[in-house]
This record gives structure tokens, sequence and C-alpha cells, in this order.
């Protein structure tokens, strides 16, 4: 039996750091904040935040230069919340790094500042990678944060703790921490005939192919999600499943979970109410989309795969360069 990317961990050792959103250097200290761990940290006169306004993060932009970072005195114009910021962690020489709410009107902001949402800031590289990964976190907690602002037991209103990181019923006292929601993303192959299964959901863009997907539902384990959603979408029964790599996904607050997945069978019966389109790549076909994606220019009725960065360009990339 000839080997295959189910026996063996290549091409990279870890490919999880090689999509969007994944790097971040920032010390967290989750588990060990103080109360006024946020009142501390604007005291600070290193101290550096992102602005988010109605979800979008807002950048100082003149000609070349991106800069998404305020000190707080920069802000007023904005007129942020503060009550409501978020301590997002330290850097290494102890700078405090925070996430901050604005109420300005984030299509109406004059130059040189623009807000820009999550996937124009990484399609078009406007950040570099740890900050792109600080945006990530920054964007996902003040989500949890905006949408837990009463309890879900009594309906009192809930108070933000530890600089973002708790919110407590002040009724019932009942604490929730944020939450992710995770997603099982997989590429599906047909080992013998080197084959890879594509779809093409209703709202991607003209020509895009990407791998299926889904959330996993409550007791459920990866594997499984990966089985039932390809079947589900798909009507392809899939056997091993190998895990490759992982991607916050701040939209709003996801981890896609990337697999691989073993077809064990192959004519496709897709869910039309889910995807427009789903059939099986070749290799040289996959190669191809991928190269026309690095291009300048794409002509009409091509197929294209996501974009650079996004964890299912990753899955498909990393078929193509694995070597058995």
């Amino acid at each position: 039996m000839k080997p295959s990317l189910f026996d063996l961990y290549r091409p990279h050792p870890e490919p999880s750091t090689m999509v969007a959103f994944a790097e971040n250097s920032l010390d967290r200290q989750s588990e060990h904040r103080a109360p006024d761990c946020l009142e501390q940290a604007f005291k600070a006169e290193t101290v550096h935040a992102f602005a988010l306004a109605g979800g979008k993060l807002v950048v100082k932009h003149d000609e070349k230069i991106i800069d998404p970072l305020f000190a707080p005195y920069e802000l007023a114009e904005l007129d942020p919340i503060p009550e409501e910021s978020i301590l997002l962690g330290y850097l290494k020489n102890g700078e405090p790094r925070l996430a901050i709410p604005v109420r300005a009107d984030p299509d109406t902001l004059q130059e040189p500042l623009k807000a820009t949402d999550g996937r124009t800031l990484y399609r078009q590289q406007m950040l570099d990678d740890d900050l792109l990964g600080q945006f990530a976190q920054a964007s996902s907690l003040m989500t949890w944060n905006g949408n837990n602002r009463f309890c879900g037991k009594c309906g009192s209103p809930t108070r933000s703790e530890i600089g973002g990181y708790r919110r407590v019923c002040e009724a019932c006292s009942h604490t929730i921490f944020p939450r992710t929601d995770p997603v099982a993303i997989m590429l599906v192959i047909d080992i013998e005939r080197d084959l890879c299964l594509l779809g093409r959901s209703p709202h991607f863009p003209e020509g895009m192919y990407s791998c299926l997907a889904g959330f996993l539902e409550p007791g459920e384990t990866i594997e499984h999600t990966v089985r039932r959603e390809t079947f589900e979408e798909s009507g392809i029964k899939v056997g091993r499943v190998r895990y490759h790599a992982s991607q916050p996904w701040p939209m709003p607050h996801s981890l896609m979970i990337g697999c691989y997945g073993e077809a064990i069978s192959f004519e496709i019966h897709r869910d039309d109410k889910e995807l427009e389109d789903c059939r099986w790549f070749t290799r040289e076909e996959t190669a191809a989309m991928i190269e026309r994606s690095a291009s300048s220019g794409v002509a009409p009725g091509s197929t294209t795969p996501p974009p650079k960065g996004a964890i299912a360009h990753r899955l498909m990339r990393d078929w193509l360069d694995w070597k058995g």
C-alpha cells in the first residue's frame, strides 16, 4: 500500500503558523490578572490601543504607512468608551496593549483615518502577521463582550472583569468566560485517483472553490464533524481523518480546525441549498487554481482558490506540496 498524507506529517512541521491571524506575541496573562489590571494598564506611559468602530479596525492610513495603534490621548476625536476597554496583554518590554471601542461612525472618518474589516486587513496585507493576530484577539473579545451584556440565567446586566476576560452577573453572580466557536474545515482526498473535493457556496466570489466546512455540534468529535458535514453537503463518505492545522477566525470568534479526510465513496450528491457546485479536482487543476491566485489577473470563467492566508488555501497548497 502506497504511503499517503494520512500516514506522515508533512510537508511542514507546524502549518498553523502559515495562516492569517495566527501570529500573536502578546503575553495575555489571562489567568493572572489583578482586579485593577485595566486601570494600571491605562496608567502606563507606553500603553497603546487598537480602536474598533462598528466592528472595524481604525487605522492611520498615510500614503504607504498604515498604523493601527493609538496612544489613549489620540482617541479623543473618535469618542472612545474606555469603560468597555479590553486588556489584550503585554509586549516583551512590558508595554500594555488594549482594545478600545469607539462611537465614531466607521464610514465617515476623516483622513488619514480609515476603518477596515478583518477580511480586508488580511487579504490586502495591511498589517504584519503579529499585529494581525493581535487584531484577531481584539475583535473576537470585543464581539464576545458586546454580545454578553446581560446574564443568560436571570437576564440582569453583567459587568466586565479582569480586563475583559470575564463577565459577572450583577444580580446572581453567574460568571461567563470568552467563547470560541469551533469549525471543522476539510479537504477530502480520493487517494487512488489523486483528486480533492471542493465546493462552491452561493456567497463566494465568482469562480471561487474551497474546502467544505461546518460547525462542530455539542457532543461531537472533530472527526465526526468532518464525516458528517462532508456527507451532508456532498454525499461523500469519509474514512480516515487527519488534523493538519488551525486558524483563529475573528468573524466573529471562530477557530477553524483544518483536516484532511479520506474519501471512501466517490459519487457526489450535493446539497443544493448549501452548495452551487461540488466536484473533484485533479492535482493539476488544483495547482493551476493556486497559480492563478498568485497572478495579477484571472480570466473570466476560471476557477480560483480561497485567498492566500485562508486555511482552505493552506490545505490545498500542502496537499500539492506533500510528497509520499
